[in-house]
């Protein structure tokens, strides 16, 4: 999953991106930067470390006591997974390997290998696990591959597949790469591969690929070998992730989410898109905080609606959202989601703050108006710096008290 640099529309921040030392960032966020309760251990540990965020300890949690399962098809450098086969093993998740019959599973350390006509394969493969990490399962070479992956995947009822291809990733017709794909989407670019995909596209695989979603596996990975650690263990990967459904829940954020949360609004800050946040801050924007989730799993984003200090208003903060999800519209379902909740609550209207043109540009496509600071609430100027005023510009988005509330279980569009 490459790194993409976050863009408008994909990565917006409502923080206004002021300095670490900035002053509060609305009503309810607590004092100025550097006030506040100390530091808790925990967060002194993750300030001290090295890498900012934990994200791939968060996919570690995802995958423990679970099974998935990797498909080599022939010609696959077997080298680079031995070091992400071992990262799934300590975290106590479980591997499937799939290769034809004369691919040997031996450089991985792989000790049992059952064929895939193995009598009551279900309950041997289940044997196996109980004892060791990894499996082998060999496929005849008289058998179609692909089919064989399929059915072997439903039968295991393995939680995702990943398939390697040295090539990596899928690429669209302008050669970016396709980060994420539903179901609906790849019967589009199928129905006109010669219009929406380069000349050299795998269409073959593409099918196949369409044809395991249908058969009801969750998703499937496509990346290439030596990128599998990025891929699985973080946010952005390095191949494409298909899934059965488009289907984008937005949602209050519980205790369970804050690590993930935690993980982005660093994540945000460490990119210059969001405020660098003291703890009382951070905790404000988590208690009021709302997160995006992709198949209910993947958190694609996140926001929060901060009380304003007036009783009358609330401020859209720390909205920012992974370019792994471009095009699923993130960033505008987070603020929809908060309007609608402030409208539950019966506020007069919304606010937000940036510094950034893009993200102003963001608000205005979202019905907010730029205003004057001084429509904002009195204290949302408390100790802030007068140098960084100077160049913050203010959006404000009124409510209609008849105004229905938005549902906020409902697909994305942008």
């Amino acid at each position: 999953m490459q790194r993409v640099h976050a863009s408008v529309g994909d990565c917006v921040s409502a923080g206004d991106g002021e300095p670490a030392g900035a002053g509060p960032v609305g009503a309810g966020a607590g004092a100025p930067a550097g006030a506040g309760a100390p530091i808790s251990a925990r967060r002194r540990r993750r300030a001290s470390e090295t890498q900012l965020f934990t994200e791939r300890e968060f996919y570690q949690r995802e995958f423990r006591d679970r099974t998935l399962a990797i498909a080599l098809p022939e010609g696959v450098a077997l080298a680079p997974l031995a070091e992400p086969l071992r990262e799934l093993a300590a975290c106590n998740a479980n591997a499937v390997i799939i290769a034809p019959l004369r691919v040997s599973l031996a450089p991985l350390g792989i000790e049992h290998v059952l064929r895939a006509s193995t009598p009551r394969l279900e309950g041997a493969v289940w044997r196996v696990l109980r004892v060791q990490p990894w499996v082998g399962i060999a496929v005849a070479r008289r058998l179609d591959f692909g089919d064989s992956v399929r059915e072997l995947a439903q039968r295991l009822g393995v939680f995702k597949l990943v398939w390697l291809d040295a090539r990596g990733g899928i690429r669209n017709k302008h050669g970016a790469r396709l980060s994420f794909v539903h179901r609906a989407e790849l019967r589009q670019l199928l129905a006109n591969p010669a219009k929406n995909l380069p000349q050299e596209a795998r269409i073959a695989l593409l099918s196949e690929i369409g044809d395991m979603l249908e058969a009801g596996i969750p998703n499937v990975n496509v990346c290439a070998p030596e990128a599998l650690g990025d891929e699985l263990f973080t946010y952005a990967g390095s191949g494409t992730l298909f899934t059965r459904k488009r289907y984008m829940r937005v949602r209050q954020l519980g205790v369970d989410d804050f690590d993930a949360a935690d993980d982005l609004i660093r994540r945000g800050v460490g990119e210059g898109y969001l405020l660098n946040r003291n703890e009382a801050a951070v905790d404000a924007v988590l208690a009021h905080g709302f997160g995006a989730f992709v198949e209910d799993r993947h958190l694609a984003g996140i926001g929060a609606l901060l009380p304003g200090g007036d009783g009358l208003s609330g401020e859209i903060a720390s909205l920012y959202a992974l370019t792994r999800f471009l095009g699923e519209g993130v960033g505008v379902s987070l603020a929809n989601y908060g309007v609608a909740e402030a409208r539950r609550l019966g506020l007069a209207y919304v606010f937000a703050c940036t510094t950034s043109a893009g993200v102003a540009q963001f608000f205005v496509r979202q019905g907010f108006r730029e205003v004057p600071q001084d429509q904002l609430p009195d204290r949302r100027w408390l100790g802030y710096d007068p140098e960084r005023k100077m160049k913050v510009r203010c959006f404000r988005m009124d409510l209609a008290p008849s105004a229905p509330a938005a549902e906020h279980d409902q697909p994305a569009s942008e």
